[in-house]
């Protein structure tokens, strides 16, 4: 089984592995100079490269080849309530990363029960899960919450959506999209979105839709929006 190791800084011609990714690669996998191991860049590139130097806090290695990892003619951005439970978030971002997302934003909306994110603990988790999955493109998370007026007057996706539960409201997403194109879909907190706020996402394009007949919790709306969409583009 392939390890994937990551180093941004490869593209700026860093040639060393960090010291966490280091110690992982000598001192648990026990790789040693002349071995060959896979890199990311996390922009869409993988690496193969050589061990010049096992040392594991700066492991040093050799470019030997650089290839781009298939492309996709779509592009899915998940915009989320953050969870007041973290755990529960953490989860979301790794099994939306490893099914395949390209962008999560953290909302703040008016029944929104957390106004705090750990930004840094949220990449950590989408990195661990690119690497796991063999993926080279890391999804962008916003660093702050973002207020939801902001992201409805500045999304910039062809299908816009927002999930709202309504017992009226028989439109699947799979049935709302087109395929091969970029999709943004709302997901709200436990609270659902306010009247004030779907009135505001649909004044902006939004197109409310169904995740199914259950009542899912934040996480799963957002995991089933992004499976949804990965799933009419396969």
């Amino acid at each position: 089984m392939t390890t994937l190791f990551y180093q941004p800084g490869i593209r700026e011609g860093l040639t060393f592995l960090d010291p966490d990714e280091s110690r992982h690669c000598v001192k648990v996998l026990r790789k040693r100079p002349g071995d060959t191991i896979t890199l990311t860049d996390g922009a869409g590139f993988f690496y193969e490269v050589v061990i010049t130097r096992a040392d594991p806090t700066k492991c040093s290695f050799d470019i030997r080849n650089k290839y781009e990892s298939a492309g996709k003619d779509y592009f899915i951005h998940v915009a989320i309530s953050p969870t007041k439970n973290a755990d529960r978030m953490e989860w979301f971002v790794e099994k939306a990363t490893e099914f395949g997302i390209d962008k999560i934003s953290l909302v703040e909306c008016q029944n929104s029960e957390r106004t705090f994110i750990r930004s840094e603990r949220l990449t950590k988790v989408a990195i661990s899960a690119m690497k796991q999955s063999i993926k080279a493109a890391l999804p962008a998370i916003t660093h702050e919450l973002v207020p939801f007026q902001d992201i409805v007057a500045s999304c910039q996706e062809n299908e816009k959506c927002i999930a709202y539960v309504d017992a009226d409201n028989n439109l699947h997403l799979k049935d709302a999209v087109k395929r091969g194109t970029s999709y943004c879909i709302l997901i709200g907190p436990e609270g659902d979105f306010s009247p004030e706020e779907l009135r505001s996402a649909t004044k902006h394009g939004f197109k409310k839709v169904s995740l199914g007949h259950s009542r899912l919790r934040t996480e799963t709306a957002g995991m089933a929006a992004c499976h949804i969409l990965n799933l009419i583009n396969f």
